[in-house]
């Protein structure tokens, strides 16, 4: 895949880091009615009609405990290291090259010019 050709096009995932899963699991599933995907030790993941909503811990613990500000916007995408090739030739640095995070999906981060950070997930290759 050439560089000049790659672009993201998807949001899959949005990423609020919480310093309790579990109290902001009751919030978005019993009073928001958000239903619960997926969950496992310090993760939360919730169904939305677009995007995946992620309740994460550890995200909040990256951001030195500040969990307003602790989000991440997560590209879905069909092929981690495609992707990951295909911005590396448009300049994009990374902070962690493609890697295993979660059974079969992978994932490789990077930050925006103001330091939000964003990252590519999906399958390592198409």
């Amino acid at each position: 895949m050439a560089g000049s050709e790659f672009k993201l096009s998807q949001i899959g995932v949005i990423m609020l880091g919480v310093k309790d899963a579990k109290i902001s699991l009751e919030f978005y599933r019993d009073k928001l009615g958000l239903s619960v995907t997926s969950s496992f030790e310090g993760f939360a993941f919730l169904g939305t009609s677009g995007a995946t909503l992620v309740l994460s811990e550890p995200l909040a613990r990256a951001s030195g405990g500040a969990t307003a500000g602790a989000m991440e916007v997560v590209f879905s995408v069909l092929d981690v290291r495609a992707a990951y090739e295909g911005l590396r030739a448009r300049g994009v640095e990374f902070t962690h090259e493609p890697r295993a995070v979660s059974g079969a999906m992978w994932a490789a981060n990077f930050r925006d010019p103001e330091g939000h950070m964003l990252s590519i997930y999906g399958p390592e290759h198409a």
